[in-house]
């Protein structure tokens, strides 16, 4: 017999960053430990068709898939937390959907009809929701709807949601609604009020939340669940208490203390295949909780007063110090209060640099300057895309003494554009998902540091960039020190730059950060980490 896909869609209500993809993630994870093929798709109801042209300032990095998709940040964490590869499929805009059935209206499918919200738009998101769990490679989808109950643009993803649960049946779809129980000082208790509003408006939409997780400070008394089981016309084993956690990564262990899983499969009337095996999420945990020493990482970037804006980097620099059983301190720290006069006052407490990546021209020199830094005072650096383009300026100017050194980015007539615009990017004049994006392969130079790193010497990793180290200046740099050592083999576009005479300087064109998980950090964070601990080490006090 043919097993149907079961579908759960996680709405939110009373206020926004709640964690509903944190929350998706962790039952995700758990379902995945008990033998079910899980993935898990976000629906965002902005009008960009992808997150792709969005400043970070505005909705926090831009995650890219294997297969070149510009998506959600809530994508990372679910290829974190299931260690499994997310694509297009598993991100839909509004844009995206109004982009569809407009072209679909100019090509006739509609036959002259008028288009409408319903059933047009609903048609096509219902379409979407069920597309990953009709390949037959998956057993329960979860569809994350962004945003918050209540919210305009948000109601057609929950008539949709309203529709498929008729739909499908209630054996095969389930709403969990993750709200907020507030602890109100002036009364010295929790507040189940805006939590009943919050599932009242579900309801006036026609969709009953089958499971409520409420995020709280406090734990949730035996009578406040009672009472919130009572006004939202559920059992009170369906009221999941999501305490506020210390990392993001208790969170899957909290939901199985809460029996979340459990409930999730009683309602589908699947049965449990096995207890969870969350042997390594455990140790994990373990060498996350009880590092043996610390190390202070600077990460320079021009967007640092966001904290999601380089959330994967964030995130990486988690797993690379579990995996050394260190703390790592990460010291945001802004490239643009970087100048000559204070770079060594900035930088001097550091054990390692990461410079990110970004776009545009302001905040470069202060990269520069950091780069610089990193390299006389041959402390531990990784460089990833403009930061590994930056380390390439630097070097050309100070080591090879090349005049008006550049990017053909920031500065179109430098006389030396040791990066240059792609070939194939010259002609493209739409902006939107028009980069280079996705895995490329990597063929990486035997006994070099990312040779060592990755130990093995044929790598993919994931782009999302324009410019590139103009070949032509690939001898001179060679001659000067410094090594090519990854080359794409098809483009032979330079993907890793390293100085040999440096205990750790390594600049790669593509984003290491957007592979790394909790099952398998990346092995550059894992390097840079371990060298900036033995540079503390070689640098203490005697």
């Amino acid at each position: 017999m043919e097993f149907s896909p079961r579908y759960i869609f996680v709405t939110g209500g009373v206020t926004s960053s709640l964690g509903k993809g944190i929350v998706s993630a962790s039952l995700a994870k758990l379902l995945q430990a008990r033998g079910y093929r899980v993935t898990i798709q976000k629906f965002d109801p902005y009008i960009n068709v992808d997150p792709g042209t969005l400043n970070p300032y505005e909705h926090g990095e831009c995650f890219v898939t294997e297969d070149g998709a510009e998506t959600d940040l809530d994508l990372g964490h679910y290829e974190r937390f299931l260690n499994v590869p997310t694509s297009q499929a598993n991100n839909v805009t509004t844009g995206r959907i109004y982009e569809h059935v407009i072209k679909e209206e100019r090509a006739g499918k509609y036959l002259g009809k008028t288009v409408q919200v319903i059933p047009h738009i609903t048609d096509e998101i219902k379409r979407r929701m069920r597309l990953l769990g009709e390949t037959g490679n998956f057993d329960i989808v979860i569809t994350e709807i962004g945003g918050t109950v209540g919210d305009i643009e948000s109601l057609p993803y929950v008539e949709a949601v309203r529709q498929l649960k008729y739909e499908l049946g209630p054996q095969h779809s389930l709403v969990i609604h993750l709200t907020l129980v507030p602890w109100l000082n002036a009364a010295g208790e929790l507040k189940t009020k805006p939590t009943q509003h919050s599932v009242k408006m579900l309801l006036e939409s026609g969709v009953q939340p089958d499971i409520l997780v409420c995020r709280t400070e406090h734990p949730l008394s035996k009578e406040i669940r009672a009472k919130i089981a009572l006004f939202c016309n559920l059992k009170v084993s369906e009221v999941i208490e999501s305490i506020d956690a210390d990392t993001i990564y208790d969170v899957p262990l909290l939901m199985r203390k809460e029996k979340l899983d459990k409930v999730v499969l009683s309602h589908f009337k699947l049965a449990s295949k096995q207890e969870p095996e969350l042997t390594e999420w455990v140790e994990f945990l373990s060498r996350l909780k009880n590092p043996l020493d610390e190390v202070h990482i600077g990460l320079i970037g021009k967007y640092v007063e966001l904290r999601d804006a380089y959330k994967s980097i964030q995130e990486s620099f988690v797993h690379a110090g579990a995996e050394n059983r260190l703390k790592v301190v990460v010291h945001s720290i802004h490239s643009e209060h970087i100048t000559e006069g204070n770079v060594s006052r900035m930088l001097a407490h550091l054990d390692g640099i990461l410079v990110a990546p970004g776009f545009g021209e302001r905040g470069i020199e202060g990269k520069v300057l950091a780069v610089q830094y990193a390299r006389e005072k041959k402390i531990p650096f990784l460089g990833i895309c403009l930061g590994m383009q930056m380390a390439v300026i630097e070097f050309g100017r100070n080591v090879l003494k090349l005049k008006d050194c550049a990017s053909s980015e920031m500065n179109p007539k430098a006389k030396n554009p040791v990066i240059d615009l792609m070939e194939e990017q010259k002609k493209i004049t739409k902006m939107g998902g028009t980069m280079r994006l996705g895995a490329y392969p990597c063929e990486v130079l035997k006994d070099s540091k990312a040779a060592k790193a990755y130990k093995k010497s044929r790598i993919s990793e994931r782009h999302r960039h324009r410019y590139e180290f103009n070949n032509a200046y690939r001898e001179s740099y060679q001659n000067a020190g410094m090594i090519f050592s990854g080359i794409n083999p098809e483009s032979n576009l330079v993907e890793i730059v390293e100085l040999p005479d440096h205990p750790f300087f390594v600049g790669c064109q593509f984003h290491p950060e957007l592979k790394s998980t909790v099952e398998n950090p990346h092995p550059l964070f894992v390097s840079l980490v371990k060298e900036a601990f033995q540079f503390k080490a070689r640098n203490l006090p005697v």
